[in-house]
């Protein structure tokens, strides 16, 4: 391994005995040799130690590092903070590395000095037939594909997977890398970085086979839960508006359910005021104004946020403004 490798690969484990070796061995097998395995043991209790030790010891490239305070964000903070390539990237124990993957991001990101990260598609691999869910958000972020499309839908879900990301060190530098707080760290970083002008790319191969499993984050914390998401993603948003809507601090709500309505309230004590609801349905009675869909006015007479969270309305919404002159991101933004 050179002493400055192109590539710093951090894995952060805890007690992956069973999924380790795999993910390690995705890593070894890629076609850019020019990387560091960083594998970072957060106070394991189970033969994960052994399994990464045995890997140690006969590839150069895998170095093993203590994290005594327990979370990924911890673990994967550490890796950054002793990495030394000039990219990074991150992986976690449970998946497996497409063969290109460091060959596909690095060259993207030397070819394209403006991108700042870059991430790619996944196989999902679910745990069992109850992942319709994960499904569902694995097809609608791998249709995710370009920065514009990153920055413009990152208020709905977090629209790259993180252990795809490969960034270049400086942007960590700069702009900080995990967070731990009440919030999904992910998703926190990504919004983060966005409003700060990170560019983000997506490859449009797939380079991570990513395992579902009954104990995966996502799934178990509190921090991953609905909630958690909707008010992280609320704060991000509320900065957003103040600089680029406008009508600040006025909004139009596309979305008069009890739902919808509980998750952009989440807005009002950052500042954010609605000025009427929009409904698909001309009964509905609230105390604020209600515009029937089809009487919206023309673009530029007001800035509207889509509550309306299922896939296929969401899509409809989209369309429907469009056709009528609303600009994305100008005229309108889906936030759920």
């Amino acid at each position: 391994m050179s002493i400055s490798p192109k590539i710093s690969v951090i894995l952060p484990f805890y007690n992956a005995e069973g999924t380790l070796d795999r993910a390690i061995s995705s890593v070894v097998r890629q076609k850019e040799e020019d990387f560091e395995l960083i594998l970072i043991d957060n106070l394991s209790s189970d033969h994960s130690r052994s399994v990464a030790e045995k890997r140690e010891a006969v590839d150069s490239r895998i170095r093993i590092v203590d994290e005594p305070e327990r979370g990924v964000v911890f673990a994967s903070n550490r890796g950054a903070a002793v990495a030394n390539g000039k990219y990074i990237a991150r992986m976690d124990a449970d998946d497996e590395a497409m063969p290109e993957r460091l060959l596909l991001q690095s060259s993207y990101l030397a070819s394209h000095p403006g991108t700042d990260a870059v991430a790619g598609l996944v196989e999902h691999v679910p745990h069992s037939g109850e992942a319709k869910g994960f499904s569902r958000f694995v097809e609608w972020s791998n249709s995710i594909r370009t920065y514009a499309a990153i920055y413009h839908n990152r208020f709905i879900e977090l629209p790259v997977v993180n252990p795809t990301l490969m960034w270049r060190r400086e942007v960590g530098e700069k702009h900080g890398n995990y967070r731990a707080g009440s919030f999904p760290e992910d998703y926190e970083m990504v919004l983060r970085w966005l409003d700060a002008g990170v560019r983000i790319e997506k490859i449009p191969e797939t380079v991570l086979r990513w395992y579902d499993s009954d104990t995966r984050l996502t799934r178990t914390h509190p921090a991953y839960s609905d909630k958690a998401f909707y008010e992280i993603k609320s704060r991000y948003l509320a900065s957003w508006l103040q600089k680029h809507n406008p009508f600040h601090p006025h909004v139009s709500v596309w979305g008069a359910s009890r739902i919808s309505r509980r998750r952009a309230r989440l807005l009002e004590p950052l500042g954010i005021r609605f000025d009427n609801y929009i409904d698909t349905k001309k009964s509905r009675q609230l105390g604020k104004n209600i515009i029937y869909y089809e009487d919206l006015p023309p673009a530029g007479e007001l800035f509207i946020l889509s509550y309306i969270r299922q896939m296929d309305n969401r899509d409809r919404i989209r369309e429907f403004l469009t056709h009528r002159g609303y600009l994305e991101g100008k005229d309108f933004l889906m936030v759920s």
